[in-house]
């Protein structure tokens, strides 16, 4: 989403590279502001992971410099709370912390708002608020004000996630999150009992992501195989991983899951070639393209075709490696991507040619 925002209103990014702990790293985050930083982020916690940044470091250098800090909560928001009272250890996210001057939370996530678009954003202070709100008075339809970036919203969305909050109550939200966070107990413990596997970083979240620790078990094989038992995959990258959102009503079905999960991590290891079917040679070979350009060229053409007059479907089934759409797509506009590549990287040469 912080991508997204700054491609649309012009802003550069300065993404800073986290620790071994999947965790921010404060000093790093010190190093990449400079005079033009305007906003500082960090999560609580972060998707991928499950892992809370160090937020009161963050903060703490943030107020030092005068820059407003962001917590990304949307997956948090409306369950840290709860983990937190239920005795969990959580580190200090919210506005608990000086410098921390706004937040954003998903009520469509641990908020158990069923459509998707619930979400809301908090402010320290109405001072920082106003600045979301646009008004306009010379319109020949009146005087037009909306109070942030959509001009309606849908009231479903709204209703819905006041419905579920209401309905549960807090007695509701502090029992679903207990046993979200058994259900990631158990998960944990179990990937933890299996030697090809681990658990990365240390979540306090009931998200669970997890890689391989032993090179004979391909991650993304390891998805192909869960699915082929009837499981939905989330897979990640940077490394391979799987990852898990646990939730309450997954208590029934969590001891089912780690038994197929060793079974599918024996069969690998006994069938090495599997790495190179199905989806697992896609996934493989996305991580692998050395220019991250390429990769957003081709998804580019890919969502043209989807979104354009004739409605072209891709054949997602077969983006393997042998010919696949995403290489075809490549193959066909790699060279144009690499030139624009080209042409920026000698513009930056003289440019700092010039300086020096």
């Amino acid at each position: 989403a912080f991508g997204k925002a700054c491609a649309y209103f012009g802003v550069k990014p300065r993404y800073v590279k986290v620790g071994p702990d999947f965790r921010a790293d404060p000093e790093a985050m010190k190093k990449a502001m400079n005079r033009n930083t305007i906003l500082v982020a960090v999560s609580a916690p972060q998707y991928p992971h499950g892992v809370v940044d160090p937020v009161e470091e963050v903060a703490a250098i943030c107020v030092k410099k005068g820059l407003p800090l962001h917590v990304d909560a949307c997956v948090g928001g409306f369950i840290l709370p709860w983990v937190e009272r239920l005795g969990y250890p959580v580190p200090r996210w919210d506005f608990r912390v000086p410098g921390v001057m706004s937040m954003s939370a998903d009520v469509h996530k641990y908020g158990y708002s069923s459509p998707k678009g619930a979400s809301v954003v908090l402010y320290r202070d109405m001072k920082l608020m106003r600045y979301q709100f646009h008004v306009s008075t010379d319109w020949c339809g009146g005087i037009y004000a909306s109070p942030g970036l959509l001009g309606s919203r849908p009231g479903g969305s709204i209703a819905s996630a006041w419905a579920s909050l209401m309905a549960l109550g807090e007695d509701g939200m502090l029992r679903l999150a207990g046993q979200a966070m058994e259900v990631a107990g158990e998960l944990k413990a179990g990937i933890g009992a299996i030697p090809e596997l681990k658990v990365l970083g240390d979540p306090c979240s009931p998200i669970v992501t997890y890689g391989a620790a032993d090179e004979r078990v391909d991650v993304y094989a390891l998805a192909d195989q869960l699915e082929a038992r009837g499981w939905a995959v989330d897979r990640q990258q940077f490394p391979p991983s799987i990852h898990c959102t646990c939730n309450a009503h997954n208590r029934t079905v969590v001891a089912e899951y780690l038994a197929d999960v060793r079974a599918a991590v024996t069969y690998l290891k006994a069938h090495p070639e599997v790495a190179s079917q199905g989806n697992a040679a896609m996934y493989g070979m996305m991580a692998k393209v050395p220019v991250r350009g390429l990769v957003k060229v081709a998804v580019r053409k890919i969502m043209e075709g989807m979104y354009g007059p004739d409605g072209e479907v891709p054949d997602l089934a077969n983006l393997g490696s042998d010919g696949s759409l995403l290489f075809k797509a490549i193959d066909r506009y790699g060279d144009q991507a690499m030139a624009a590549l080209g042409k920026l990287q000698a513009a930056r040469d003289k440019l700092l040619r010039r300086k020096g």
